[in-house]
């Protein structure tokens, strides 16, 4: 599938390398375009740069991989308000999480994956990609010792979770439902709780019990 890319740092790079290696057509849009150019010599497999405008009407899928500070600008640059976006499946995997402190730079509002839908006229946003680095993004495939990689995804919208389902498995991951686009803002919040553990030197898993025993709690 041809899939924009808005944005040109690391998960531009980490998810934009893995899907064109499975074959997809990439266009990578960045504010600096020698920026942009430089990445998509980087994955390339026929990756092509351009501006954010024209990475936002590229495709049938478009990813925006930008620090949560600059989401707005870059929506802005892409023209999200004037429907560049419409109808396209809108990836969000922006972390708005502050510094150090691991809480949320949203908190008490909506979370970013229902800012951007709103900001974003017409896109169909999922979220997903966002509970983990870069660097288990570059693995090949994210696969551990009791399996593939699980990759939550929210969204409202069939198709465009349809859609990322398949670049989910592409990467040789395995895609979780988890609900409506309301409950990203769980996700979001999961993933902040998590980076306090890891950043801790504690492994979560070991707050977790076997499906099977959980089931008959």
């Amino acid at each position: 599938m041809r899939i924009g890319v808005l944005g040109t740092g690391n998960m531009a790079d980490a998810l934009g390398t893995q899907w064109a290696r499975a074959g997809h057509e990439l266009l990578i849009g960045g504010r600096s375009r020698p920026k942009a150019v430089a990445l998509a010599a980087r994955i390339g497999h026929g990756a092509r740069a351009g501006s954010l405008r024209e990475a936002a009407g590229f495709g049938e899928v478009t990813l925006l991989a930008v620090a949560y500070e600059g989401v707005e600008a870059a929506l802005d640059a892409a023209g999200a308000a004037e429907g560049t976006l419409c109808g396209r499946a809108l990836i969000d995997c922006t972390n708005a999480i502050v510094p150090g402190r691991f809480t949320l730079a949203t908190d008490g509002g909506p979370g970013m994956a229902e800012r951007i839908a709103a900001r974003a006229v017409g896109a169909r946003v999922v979220k997903g990609f966002c509970h983990c680095a870069d660097a288990v993004w570059r693995m090949t495939p994210p696969v551990f010792a009791d399996g593939p990689l699980g990759v939550p995804l929210c969204g409202d919208d069939e198709d465009a979770l349809e859609a990322v389902r398949t670049l989910v498995r592409d990467m040789g991951c395995v895609p979780l439902d988890g609900g409506g686009l309301e409950r990203a803002r769980l996700l979001e919040s999961t993933v902040a709780f998590l980076l306090g553990f890891w950043f801790g030197g504690v492994e979560p898993r070991a707050a977790l019990p076997p499906l099977a025993v959980q089931g008959r709690a």
